[in-house]
């Protein structure tokens, strides 16, 4: 087992990669570094109390795309394309991941799927439908999705709710329609920060908070006047809300294809985070562990032979910068999300 790739931790498990294999340590004791075989790890504090709930979600996972690593006004290349005797790539990615998530808690599933937006490649409805098909007969009204910019750029206006509540055992999930039709970037709106400060103010369970876009960092040197993510006056206005309400534990996004976590100065400690796209490399989408007295994320790699094949060639994209740049570094990737006082 040389070479390996150290993927994930939990509070009980290991995950590591070599190329299209996974290697899985299960039953760990937390918070402990653990040697096992040629991968040192350590896995994560356990949050005091009983487990409440378990969450999966994904997001950039681009039903109806067919072309990978296009860049546009650039050629910095390459472009990936499925074989022709494969099927297409988000069909394999999404297959495989719905799968895995069906298989946590013994089976059971998680107790709520959020997908948060670019369900589809060019906002079509064939396409939306596509990734109905693929997630809604597995988990049912267990299942909430929300727009990113791809699902906006035909006219289409489906999964355009601009907000909605989740309420499950020892959680409350918010999540907010962060899209402009036609712009890549996105926004809050006032609407959308009025409801979310009132749901700050009368929970009685840790929120967390979900869009497609990521928030702009209000302490960043320069303010663009086009920001690919949330507009900086509106990430201003949304950051003012999480600090206010102390409710409000943490922020999930997708957009960047990345795996990143920030803390900002007005929310101390508080994670603004970015989760990686199923579509091509890692391959991810994240699972929330509930606990009484805090929650883990723990970001999983879509593991099907098929899919990890897939994402090791894209891993090579942008140049070779693609597989640094997506993966990001253990934090950004597993950790505990804390309750606020």
């Amino acid at each position: 087992m040389t070479g390996l790739e150290l993927t994930t931790v939990a509070d009980d498990e290991v995950v590591a990669f070599s190329g299209t294999e996974a290697h899985r340590w299960t039953g760990l004791v937390p918070d402990t570094e653990h040697q096992l075989g040629p991968v040192t790890a350590r896995t994560l504090v356990r949050p005091p109390g009983e487990r409440l709930a378990t969450i999966a979600t994904a997001n950039d996972v681009h039903f109806g795309e067919t072309v990978c690593g296009v860049v546009e006004g650039s050629d910095i290349g390459p472009v990936l394309r499925t074989e022709p005797d494969e099927p297409p790539y988000p069909e394999t990615m999404n297959r495989a991941a719905v799968a895995e998530m069906r298989q946590l808690c013994d089976g059971a599933g998680p107790d709520a799927v959020l997908v948060k937006g670019d369900l589809t490649s060019e906002g079509t409805v064939a396409e939306y439908e596509a990734f109905l098909a693929c997630y809604e007969p597995v988990f049912g009204p267990r299942l909430h999705h929300v727009r990113g910019n791809h699902d906006a750029t035909a006219g289409a206006s489906f999964s355009s709710a601009p907000t909605q509540e989740v309420v499950l055992p020892g959680v409350t999930l918010a999540v907010l329609d962060t899209t402009i039709p036609g712009a890549a970037s996105g926004r809050v709106t006032r609407e959308q920060l009025e409801w979310l400060d009132e749901l700050g103010a009368r929970a009685d369970r840790t929120v967390l908070v979900f869009g497609h876009h990521h928030a702009w960092d209000p302490g960043a040197p320069t303010r663009p006047g086009s920001y690919f993510g949330i507009a900086p006056a509106d990430s201003e206005a949304l950051v003012a809300v999480v600090a206010r309400r102390p409710a409000l534990a943490g922020y999930f996004a997708g957009h960047t294809h990345r795996n990143r976590v920030r803390r900002f100065a007005a929310t101390a400690g508080v994670p603004w985070v970015e989760v990686a796209a199923v579509k091509d490399f890692p391959g991810a989408w994240a699972e929330y562990r509930v606990f009484e007295g805090g929650i883990l994320q723990v970001m999983r790699r879509v593991s099907a032979p098929a899919a990890l094949a897939w994402t090791d060639r894209t891993r090579a994209l942008y140049g070779g910068t693609y597989g640094t740049y997506a993966f990001g570094a253990m934090a950004d990737r597993c950790f505990p999300i804390w309750p606020r006082t």
